[in-house]
């Protein structure tokens, strides 16, 4: 049997976890429910790479132990709020019952996640590289006029809040052969704060946040895109510190 070198065997095996994990999104163009300044909606998205699906507790956990300083019991305030990041899991590196590894990590802040995904010389998406692979269904990479498609979205909103997470990968892949963009929990973007509709920067510090629900609500030109409206106004409500029991994240890769 032929032997490699472990420094190789190291390098194949996270190539195969990188072909594996990602996907590539080709470039398009698409029209964001925004209403954005210099434009009529119309966004240009280059190509990039997305993962599959979400990023689960086992993964997370495999990152903690790696970079400790993430532990909810050691990291500083200005990265995650203490109580609340990984509030869910047994222990600090735990996770436990409620937070079973194939289910996404949520309980996560913005720096968390964005660490993590700097651990994997990744970064997080986009709103505009969100959106746009949400927009599409198993056949057609927008699928958004599609009335059937939208209230299957929708349902989501109907079920309890209480209701116990399934794990990734169980929604059907869209045309790019991503999962979970709907339905299982909402994700970080790496641009969130910028959703909102000010264009003064100094304001995103105002404790007003319902203030910004309503201003992301306003500046959505498709309304009855409910699901992205409440995306929208959800994120922009946040600050980077945060985090919530519905809330995860997945990672991104720009292309050469």
């Amino acid at each position: 049997m032929r032997r490699f070198a472990p420094a190789l065997l190291l390098l194949l095996a996270v190539v195969a976890r990188a072909d594996g994990g990602y996907v590539r999104i080709p470039a398009g163009e698409y029209k964001s429910v925004i209403r954005y300044e210099d434009g009529n909606g119309k966004r240009q998205v280059p190509a990039f790479a997305m993962m599959k699906r979400p990023v689960t507790n086992g993964e997370f956990l495999a990152f903690v132990r790696r970079h400790p300083e993430w532990r909810r019991d050691r990291v500083p305030s200005i990265f995650a709020e203490r109580g609340h990041y990984l509030a869910h899991w047994s222990a600090p590196l735990q996770p436990g019952a409620t937070a079973l590894p194939q289910q996404a990590v949520t309980e996560v802040s913005w720096f968390a996640a964005t660490a993590f995904c700097e651990a994997q010389n990744a970064r997080l998406p986009t709103w505009a590289e969100w959106e746009y692979t949400s927009a599409a269904d198993a056949t057609r990479r927008d699928a958004r006029a599609d009335p059937q498609w939208r209230e299957a979205i929708l349902g989501w909103y109907a079920r309890p809040a209480n209701a116990p997470m399934s794990p990734v990968g169980k929604s059907p892949a869209n045309v790019y052969g991503v999962q979970d963009l709907h339905g299982l929990i909402w994700e970080w973007t790496q641009d969130y704060a910028a959703m909102l509709v000010s264009g003064d920067n100094r304001t995103q510090s105002d404790p007003d946040l319902a203030k910004f629900c309503g201003a992301g609500a306003l500046s959505m030109d498709d309304r009855e895109n409910y699901a992205v409206l409440m995306r929208v106004a959800m994120l922009s409500s946040l600050e980077a510190v945060n985090s919530t029991s519905s809330l995860g994240f997945r990672c991104a890769r720009d292309l050469p």
